[in-house]
């Protein structure tokens, strides 16, 4: 069974935080139950449970168990981060789609969303929560509280990177809000509880302030490589900073790009000691954990410790049906039947065996998607299984819930951003060392250089990257950066809610900020065209 520190610690340890009752009084929670904060932060021990507490809302919807949720009014089995990341990030682009009728899946399917989504104030609520979550870590940490705590000066030092890590992970939830809503709410432990409404923060502010938090913290936090698995370092502040700046010119608008930027941080992972994994389809496994080289921060799912209906047990059980063998990918028969590819994932491919791209792992015979409605209609995807690399099914507790992490980020994104940063024209790098790169990816993904790229556009590198990326919730991101989102020189079935696809609204490269929260809070004005 997978070590999952923070889910073990996790499972035992009562919940410190009110239910989100409304994303106004999200940012602004205290403890209300009967462990008070000097019960809970009396030792270096405490400490370390909360931690657990911050890292495990990623991957855990309540502490409670799988039919429990923190998020009040979002059903429990959707309300995992990466489940509903995962679809603002996927079923609304070119790589995916979901027959399943559940309210706001076609909204998204057809790009025709509004600010009564559910999935999207899921999303919205759930990275405000695990923002709180942080900021109430932070509040309870500081030297003055460890010093009227009697905490002693080794363990007040470990208590202070416990703070980097916290403060990565809040300002990683502030990038999901930037990237997807563009102005949310915005409140850190230096303000005062139950006081106020939040305030709203600009875009561009918020860039600003995510910048200098991972900046703050790049010389104090552990080392690339030092810390436990499944737990931010230094290297995941790297990869942030630089998929931060790869999109600046997007959050920052036309102009102020930070390209040379990027390619600085991108280096910084390159040269950190991380290395390709050799065998592909070993990075979407359930020993994932395992001689890894590749990975450097993670979601971790374990289906013994870690029970929700998202994560991996959303994309390995979601992707199947009656007709694919249950068995290889570590599941009961039948599988769910939801999410499969759209016509354009498939198509980039040489083939769809994976006997010539080994990334291509797709199921079925037909590509084209006539009836969104229907499974079949487009390839399933195979990429996620709940196996090991030796083919033994991960143990689960009711066969379902799976034991495979999943990568929020790792070194193929890197070379890509350094690539793709250098063609925009960004100082720092060199075109030789980017073609190869790439190439890096195309040897593994191939097995030899035959089919190595003798020249880079950013055309072939949106392509790649949709190669070696796909179904990680990069592509409507992706997409957005290169232009192809809302406009009509490109589509996909159903973009738009017709067959043939169309051009929607630019407005949508933002989402609305849920309504629930305009109506609650005064202080928020809604994106623009919502």
């Amino acid at each position: 069974m997978k070590r999952n520190w923070y889910i073990k610690i996790t499972a035992c340890f009562i919940t410190l935080f009110v239910i989100i009752s409304s994303c106004k009084d999200a940012l602004d929670l205290t403890p209300t139950n009967d462990i008070t904060a000097e019960v809970a932060y009396k030792d270096l021990d405490g400490y370390k449970q909360v931690l657990a507490k911050v890292y495990g809302s990623f991957a855990l919807t309540s502490s409670n168990g799988p039919d429990k949720g923190d998020l009040a009014g979002i059903d429990p089995g959707t309300s995992d981060f990466l489940r509903l990341y995962w679809n603002a990030q996927e079923i609304t682009t070119d790589e995916a789609a979901c027959n399943w009728n559940n309210p706001g899946v076609y909204d998204l399917n057809y790009m025709t969303w509004t600010s009564n989504n559910i999935i999207l104030q899921g999303l919205y609520t759930r990275s405000i929560y695990q923002i709180t979550v942080c900021n109430e870590f932070l509040r309870e940490s500081t030297d003055e509280k460890l010093s009227s705590r009697g905490i002693s000066s080794d363990d007040a030092a470990t208590i202070r990177q416990y703070r980097t890590e916290a403060r990565f992970l809040r300002a990683y939830q502030y990038w999901v809000l930037m990237d997807m809503f563009g102005n949310p709410p915005f409140i850190t432990e230096a303000d005062a509880i139950g006081k106020k409404a939040p305030a709203q923060i600009k875009r561009a502010d918020l860039f600003s302030y995510i910048e200098t938090e991972l900046k703050a913290i790049e010389g104090e936090i552990i080392a690339a490589h030092e810390n436990e698995y499944g737990r931010a370092d230094c290297g995941a502040v790297w990869a942030l900073l630089a998929r931060l700046y790869i999109n600046a010119e997007v959050y920052l608008g036309s102009g102020n790009n930070k390209y040379t930027d990027a390619i600085t941080y991108a280096l910084k992972v390159i040269n950190g000691g991380y290395s390709l994994n050799p065998v592909y389809r070993n990075l979407f496994l359930a020993d994932n954990d395992k001689n890894n080289p590749e990975v450097i921060f993670s979601i971790n799912y374990d289906g013994i410790s870690t029970q929700n209906f998202g994560g991996t047990t959303f994309l390995i059980n979601a992707a199947t049906n009656a007709a694919m063998d249950a068995a290889s990918f570590g599941i009961p028969g039948g599988g769910w039947g939801g999410i499969r590819s759209r016509d354009n994932l498939p198509a980039i491919f040489p083939d769809h065996s994976g006997n010539t791209d080994k990334r291509a792992m797709f199921f079925g015979s037909k590509q084209a998607m006539e009836d969104i409605a229907v499974f079949t209609d487009g390839l399933a995807v195979t990429k996620f299984k709940n196996i090991t690399s030796g083919g033994a099914t991960a143990p689960s507790s009711n066969g379902t819930f799976c034991s495979t992490d999943f990568p929020l980020f790792r070194l193929a994104e890197m070379y890509l951003i350094y690539s793709e940063a250098v063609l925009r024209g960004g100082t720092g790098g060199n075109t030789g060392t980017a073609l190869n790169y790439v190439n890096l990816l195309r040897e593994r993904a191939f097995g030899n250089n035959t089919a190595n790229l003798g020249n880079l556009t950013l055309s072939n590198i949106l392509e790649e990257r949709g190669r070696e990326l796909y179904w990680e919730a990069f592509r409507r991101t992706d997409l957005i950066r290169f232009g192809k989102f809302t406009d009509a020189s490109y589509i996909w079935p159903f973009k738009g809610g017709t067959r043939a696809g169309k051009g929607v609204e630019p407005f949508r490269s933002i989402f609305p900020i849920p309504v629930t929260d305009i109506i609650s809070n005064p202080n928020l004005v809604q994106n623009p065209g919502y």
